[in-house]
């Protein structure tokens, strides 16, 4: 038996696919050094096996392993948990604590989502892998240790320095060494090996008949590009084992734990602008839906002014009706320039090119407060409807200025204000 495949034994590793045999190998061909290794993954490929088949081929494999899970430690404590603290350091700290780098001296320490560190930790980290010294919280007196580390991240790594969330001497120190780790669906053939392994795992950890697939259910399984890689394989197997009847499955059977649409392949090309043509799509999906969005605020407004103008002045709003106001009325919403409705008296108006002032959701409590100035008109057909509507409630009521006002749902001042801009006083 080769010693590859003496490795994928030991650590219960399935799989043939070629970029994954290079891995292990390039893991085993690095251990005996202490060169600082860099996993690269997607989440949910087994990057933990990496740093465990380091340690175990390197002179350190009889010391201390210790795993460090930094997206899981709060930024706080984060610097006590990996170089420790003396007593009275901060708030809670009763005694002085040793941190992994001093426990681990002599041994390996993985350091898990390593791309999660804060920038001030990322500072410590780089003087250990330098100099192998470092200072515990609170202390001035520097410590020495021999630690190898290997590091592993499903963050993009150069996004995350150009975004200033990561220092790129680190990142150059850390990976000294890359390893990279194939996504599931880019291991063609091996889907089914892991599939069989994690069915008898789970038939034996539960006592229960071992599932069996039918040939369609593994051409579908084959298929799927299992965006959450081993992790989501072997939950999907264990949940199956235990959940299902019968213990053959079925392409059919299959369908109903994930999801058809999965199986198309996702072609994401780069625009000019370098965008790729998934986010550009899902851009514009969000744009849609807040043009749609906008649109039915709008129509509401107009059901809105359509009660309103029926039940004249005796309409009070409710709650839901502040809040639609609130919401299409606010100085961040976006305006619409050739339909904007504001309100005067607690009645709804469409005016052109406003002058916006800003309110919050409370002043329509006491909406006779409400004053916008106009600025002039661009759409004639709206000035002509608006200047016909004064014409005939004038009319209707013999000039009687107060009346005309009521029937048009405004104030008697924006009537006067009106009479005045249309020349109508005659």
């Amino acid at each position: 038996m080769s010693d590859l495949q003496n490795i994928k034994n030991r650590f219960g590793i399935i799989g043939n696919f070629p970029a994954l045999n290079r891995a292990i190998e390039k893991a085993v061909q690095v251990a005996p050094t202490d060169i600082s290794v860099l996993v690269i993954g997607e989440s949910g490929t087994g990057k933990e096996f990496i740093p465990k088949i380091i340690h175990s081929e390197s002179r350190r494999k009889h010391k201390p392993y210790i795993v460090v899970n930094c997206g899981a430690i709060p930024e706080g404590t984060i610097d006590s948990e990996l170089f420790g603290h003396e007593k009275g350091a901060f708030t809670g700290a009763t005694a002085t604590r040793k941190g992994y780098f001093e426990v681990a001296d002599g041994g390996t320490i993985f350091l898990d989502e390593v791309g999660e560190l804060p920038l001030q930790t990322q500072v410590r980290l780089l003087r250990v892998l330098e100099s192998g010294e470092f200072m515990k919280v609170g202390s001035s007196q520097i410590q020495k240790t021999d630690v190898r580390i290997v590091a592993a991240t499903n963050v993009n790594m150069m996004k995350a320095i150009q975004d200033g969330r990561f220092r790129e001497d680190l990142y150059y120190r850390l990976n000294t060494v890359q390893i990279d780790i194939p996504a599931l669906r880019d291991r063609h053939g091996d889907v089914h090996l892991l599939f069989r392994k994690f069915a008898i795992d789970f038939a034996e950890k539960y006592r229960m008949p071992e599932l069996k697939l039918s040939h369609e259910a593994i051409q579908y399984l084959e298929g799927y590009a299992f965006p959450g890689n081993v992790r989501q394989l072997r939950n999907l197997v264990e949940q199956m084992t235990v959940v299902e009847q019968s213990r053959e499955v079925s392409a059919t059977k299959l369908m109903e734990y994930i999801p058809t649409q999965t199986n198309l392949p996702a072609v994401v090309a780069k625009n000019n602008s370098g965008v790729s043509s998934s986010e550009f799509h899902t851009e514009r999906e969000i744009m849609y839906k807040i043009l749609f969005d906008m649109r039915n605020d709008i129509n509401d407004l107009k059901s809105l002014t359509s009660e309103l103008i029926k039940n004249k002045n005796n309409t009070t709003f409710s709650t839901q009706e502040k809040d639609l106001i609130s919401r299409v009325y606010s100085p961040n919403a976006e305006v619409n320039q050739n339909s904007l409705l504001y309100f005067e008296n607690e009645n709804p108006r469409a005016v052109q090119n406003p002058t916006i002032v800003s309110h919050t959701s409370n002043d329509f409590d006491d909406a006779e407060d409400i004053e916008l100035e106009e600025a002039t008109p661009e759409s004639l057909s709206l000035q002509n409807n608006e200047k016909d509507l004064i014409i005939k409630a004038l009319e209707k009521h013999n000039g009687r200025r107060n009346k005309a006002a009521d029937e048009l749902g405004i104030s008697q001042r924006t009537l006067y204000r009106k009479i005045k801009q249309y020349n109508l006083e005659d």
